[in-house]
């Protein structure tokens, strides 16, 4: 093989090869959620958008891609002094998002770094302000002002903070054992209170069912007394009419009370009988039906009133 052939072999690679490079170098495709930031000759020239876009070769430099997305950071817990000198451990976690790549790459060396190190920092002056009840029961509006800060401190890196919520508080050992003890005394006093109630409901319940119960017996016992009065009356009313109407003669009255003795007798406190006027007078007549009658003398009237045969 010539020479000169292998020379004029060796530039076409030289120049496939090096038009390759230029290519690799001139083209870059951006994925989505992602931007670049593009140096020439050692300058900020522009920031890439994601797709297909063209380099100007060993001119321009790509720098590190910087992901728009929002991000989730889970800081180590963090001991923090409240305001009545109690040591208690902190969790925290930031959702922050870059909205400019330029100041995110250029405004600040490590800006994942200084988000930790400012929440730390931000962290201790809002809780410090704070006793241990207060830091415990008072959560979003601690999470409110770490995100203010926050988001105000960020704002010039190309920062944006979302969100700052704490995962937990951990007060020391023996003051979580003090609290369950006062939660426990709080959760038994409440249930004595509840007991009491109950127990105070249900006597006033019973009470009142046996109010309404008595009321009841009262009312259906003075209707029944009523109703036996007036059957009693009605009967009454009846027998006497009857009597009336049937017009008896002491003998019929002095009979049916002598039927009626044995009934009066019967009870065990019967121990006066009462004999009114005009059963004695019955009695005599009824004496004087069963006794025959003296002979009258002539011309005198009998006991009916009638005058004998005169001689």
């Amino acid at each position: 093989m010539d020479i000169s052939t292998v020379i004029v072999a060796i530039i076409v690679i030289a120049i496939v090869i090096f038009v390759i490079v230029v290519l690799a170098k001139s083209i870059r495709i951006i994925p989505q959620a992602y931007s670049g930031v593009v140096e020439r000759l050692g300058r900020y020239h522009k920031t890439l958008s994601p797709g297909l876009n063209i380099l100007v070769p060993f001119i321009d430099r790509l720098r590190p891609l910087v992901d728009m997305r929002e991000t989730v950071v889970s800081f180590p817990p963090q001991p923090v002094i409240t305001e009545d000198n109690l040591v208690v451990s902190i969790d925290t976690v930031v959702y922050f998002q870059v909205t400019d790549a330029r100041a995110a790459t250029y405004e600040i060396a490590n800006y994942l770094g200084a988000v930790e190190q400012l929440t730390t920092t931000t962290l201790r002056n809002v809780v410090g302000g704070l006793n241990l009840e207060e830091a415990l029961t008072s959560r979003d509006n601690i999470n409110g002002q770490l995100r203010i800060v926050l988001d105000e401190a960020t704002g010039k890196w190309g920062i944006r903070v979302g969100r700052v919520e704490l995962k937990a508080i951990d007060p020391p050992h023996s003051i979580q054992d003090s609290m369950e003890k006062q939660m426990r005394a709080e959760r038994d006093r409440r249930a004595l209170i509840l007991t009491a109630e109950g127990t105070k409901q249900s006597a006033i319940l019973t009470a009142e069912g046996a109010r309404q119960a008595a009321i009841l017996s009262a009312e259906g016992d003075a209707k029944a007394a009523v109703l036996r009065a007036q059957g009693e009356a009605e009967a009454i009313l009846t027998v006497f009419d009857a009597i009336h109407k049937g017009d008896p003669d002491p003998k019929l009255l002095a009979y049916q009370y002598l039927q009626t003795l044995p009934q009066i007798a019967q009870g065990e406190s019967n121990k006066l009988w009462i004999v009114p006027s005009e059963l004695t007078e019955a009695l005599k007549g009824i004496g004087k039906a069963f006794t025959p009658a003296p002979p009258t003398a002539p011309g005198q009237p009998d006991a009916s009133g009638a005058t004998g045969p005169r001689p």
